[in-house]
């Protein structure tokens, strides 16, 4: 069995501290948006998927959406964000009932160039695509966690990303 390697553009993964830097995406059902400025002023939690037909990124996007209760009660805003088409980001929100924003089509090499993700290498026969990859932004829109995976697992939860977000604010 072969495994798809990972590639990294010349990229500086983003630290604890470290402004998230600018990035502008197509939102499903909605227009442009921009990060981390559609953000601002709320602790918010960015997830990077691998695509519509990954089950754990399904699995991911689905879970945060059950949580979207608790996340909505203590102020934390979640988007999430793909190389997708502009329909197969339509048929993840559709599907699996998203309430959060979800971002498509972004280019993959300059996207990680800006914020450190990890690159399919495209030997799965699939176009090039984001390695999960999550972050968890302050108010200020500063990184307070970073997550990379170089493969499929390796990935935010809900419940535990929750509970962090509820421990750092508490600590401010």
């Amino acid at each position: 069995m072969s495994i798809p390697s990972t590639q990294s553009v010349m990229a500086t993964r983003l630290s604890t501290g470290d402004l998230f830097p600018h990035l502008k995406a197509q939102q499903v059902g909605g227009g442009p948006f921009e990060l981390p400025q559609a953000l601002a002023g709320s602790w918010s939690v960015i997830l990077f998927y691998r695509g519509h037909w990954c089950p754990f990124c399904r699995s991911q996007l689905t879970d945060f959406q059950k949580h979207a209760d608790q996340y909505a009660a203590a102020g934390i805003k979640v988007v999430a964000l793909s190389v997708d088409t502009r329909e197969n980001a339509q048929k993840s929100v559709d599907q699996h009932h998203l309430t959060f924003p979800v971002g498509y089509d972004l280019d993959p090499q300059a996207t990680s160039a800006l914020v450190g993700n990890y690159l399919s290498d495209g030997s799965d026969g699939l176009p090039t695509y984001f390695q999960a990859t999550g972050f968890v932004l302050t108010p200020e829109g500063q990184v307070a966690l970073a997550l990379y995976s170089s493969g499929a697992v390796g990935r935010l939860n809900a419940a535990d990303t929750l509970g962090f977000v509820k421990y750092s604010s508490s600590k401010g």
